[in-house]
């Protein structure tokens, strides 16, 4: 089970990287592109989905099955992107917001499908983080972000959603954010919760990557700054791997 190595990992502190896949933009010239560098440099995870996919995901995990080794995780935007091509599923309640939609509703939607389909299923408590720039989950989920200045309301939602039963606690300053998640609160979280940490928004360069790793992420997620240089990939990859 995927989720079972998150947890090994993390026990011998051996940071991990996701790289994340949107359907609307990974295609053509870009997909091909970005398979030829998962081939070269295996990452931890490969995390398809977005907050407004309109492209089916069914296809391009198809061609990341068949043409790599990574696991492939759904990270999806609502009820509709679910597949069970993929290896599991993040769970993902919007805590950070008060739409019960994202907290609750698009689950009930899904739900008896994901229990059918016998995906893993790993519970992910999401919370949104201001990156000084209006997200695409913002705007979709009609919600707002947790102020960056305000670590001590992160962490209280985080360990609501670690008493609630989740199993990772993602912390997003959004697609394309100006600025990540501030390295102080990423601290603060880790020192307090005894469930794995994510990171993602924003991050574009490996000193931010590195960053994120010593403020106590366990796993960063990248996915624009892939878009527009999928050699990064291979670059982002073997950074982990020599941090660790």
């Amino acid at each position: 089970m995927l989720y079972r190595i998150i947890l090994e990992k993390r026990e011998l502190n051996k940071k991990m990287i996701a790289v994340l896949l949107d359907p609307d933009q990974c295609k053509g010239s870009l997909l091909s592109a970005t398979i030829a560098e998962l081939k070269t440099a295996t990452p931890d995870f490969v995390f398809v989905g977005g907050s407004h996919a309109v492209n089916s995901v069914n296809s391009i995990i198809e061609i990341l099955k068949e043409e790599t080794d990574c696991p492939v995780i759904l990270f999806p935007g609502d009820a509709s992107q679910f597949s069970i091509k993929a290896d599991a599923l993040l769970y993902l309640s919007l805590l950070s917001g008060r739409n019960a939609e994202f907290l609750i509703g698009q689950h009930i939607n899904s739900s008896v499908s994901i229990k059918k389909s016998m995906i893993e299923v790993i519970p992910t408590g999401y919370l949104l983080i201001e990156g000084n720039k209006t997200s695409s989950v913002e705007y979709i989920s009609n919600t707002r972000p947790i102020p960056r200045d305000k670590k001590d309301i992160a962490l209280s939602t985080a360990v609501a959603g670690e008493l609630l039963g989740m199993r990772l606690i993602y912390l997003e300053a959004g697609s394309g954010a100006k600025e990540v998640v501030p390295l102080d609160m990423i601290k603060h979280l880790s020192t307090e919760l005894s469930i794995p940490i994510m990171v993602g928004g924003g991050i574009g360069t490996e000193e931010q990557l590195i960053d994120a790793f010593r403020a106590g992420a366990d796993i960063v997620v990248v996915g624009n700054a892939f878009e527009s240089n999928p050699r990064k990939i291979t670059e982002f990859v073997n950074a982990t791997r020599k941090y660790q």
